[in-house]
């Protein structure tokens, strides 16, 4: 293939999908220095690149408005349209990430000469695609894209996470002192994170509570709206150590949290993922799934779980889910303890 002109990225989601895919991102500029990069991304998560300097386009598609019945005759149009833009800006090549049928559709809508993606791809996805490059299951996401960066001669011997740079706006002390009273008694502090996508994923609120009254720094809680309530019971039982940002904070603003902070306790969680490519040391409790695959990448990190041998399941449903349940709050006090930041 001649060097490409123009390049898209076919990775609208998760928030931690999207961080594990940074590398790919600085090793495509690497190699392609003069190329336009262009990325398909969710609404709702544009916040993690917009005014990237890497990206010459985002490209936010409004999913959840397409699931509507009522706006069904819009959707389709809107549909069409899309992939007319695509088609238009005449992609050299297109790389699918995602590995889905929906992002398997985009690529091939986009008619590029060259379409790559996972091996694994699932949903039929990777049908749509010209070469198919072996990933692997069983090694960790952000190797996995790797991989396809190698395909394309990238060198992929540093594994950077480039986020974009930080709008003053953004600084930590702009937001906590929006919040906050008394900001100064939050000079030093750890983050909590205690929401992930699957109920199966989550170490209970009360759990969380009794840690953030152990710790010696006080603690934040992040997360988005629908953790509001859970954060709110943690700081009651924190004995006054722990405020909440949850539902307060969009993606650039919980990014500058999470930078501030000596450490993150936290769920598999996306948030997880921020911390690690910032460089803060992360403290993950793992349940269902694996953290070989989806852990917090890089060193400086600890994986807390509980030897149970039904782990890891990979369900998002379960009666039990002792490999939760049965960790203590005091033991993972104690692991922390014994790994200052």
């Amino acid at each position: 293939m001649k060097n490409p002109e123009k390049i898209l990225i076919v990775k609208p989601s998760s928030l931690g999908d999207i961080v594990h895919s940074l590398p790919f991102l600085n090793a495509i500029r690497k190699r392609y220095t003069e190329a336009e990069i262009h990325w398909v991304i969710f609404k709702g998560f544009e916040g993690l690149l917009e005014g990237h300097t890497m990206i010459h386009k985002l490209w936010i598609v409004d999913k959840d408005s397409w699931t509507k019945f009522n706006r069904a005759k819009d959707t389709v149009a809107e549909i069409k349209s899309l992939l007319r833009d695509f088609k238009k800006e005449r992609f050299d090549l297109v790389v699918d990430l995602q590995g889905l049928l929906r992002s398997g559709l985009i690529t091939a809508a986009t008619g590029a000469p060259v379409r790559i993606g996972l091996k694994e791809a699932r949903e039929g996805s990777r049908f749509f695609y010209t070469n198919n490059v072996p990933g692997g299951r069983d090694i960790h996401a952000v190797d996995r894209y790797l991989k396809v960066a190698e395909f394309l001669g990238c060198d992929t011997s540093e594994v950077i996470f480039p986020l974009p740079p930080f709008e003053k706006a953004s600084s930590f002390e702009n937001i906590i002192s929006s919040f906050i009273l008394h900001p100064s008694s939050f000079e030093e502090y750890v983050v909590i994170v205690p929401g992930a996508r699957w109920m199966t994923k989550r170490w209970p609120p009360k759990n969380f509570g009794k840690l953030a009254s152990l710790l010696r720094l006080r603690s934040i809680i992040v997360g988005s709206k629908d953790d509001v309530n859970i954060a709110n019971e943690i700081v009651a039982l924190s004995q006054g150590k722990s405020f909440s940002l949850a539902g307060k904070t969009d993606l650039k603003e919980l990014i500058a949290v999470i930078k501030g902070s000596k450490f993150l306790v936290t769920n598999d969680s996306g948030p997880m993922h921020i911390a690690a490519a910032l460089g803060v040391p992360v403290f993950a409790i793992f349940g269902p799934t694996d953290p070989a695959r989806t852990g917090p990448y890089g060193k400086g990190h600890t994986i807390i779980r509980e030897p149970v041998e039904c782990a890891p399941c990979f369900k998002k449903t379960c009666g039990d889910i002792k490999c939760i349940k049965d960790l203590l709050a005091e033991k993972v006090y104690r692991i922390i303890e014994r790994n200052p930041e």
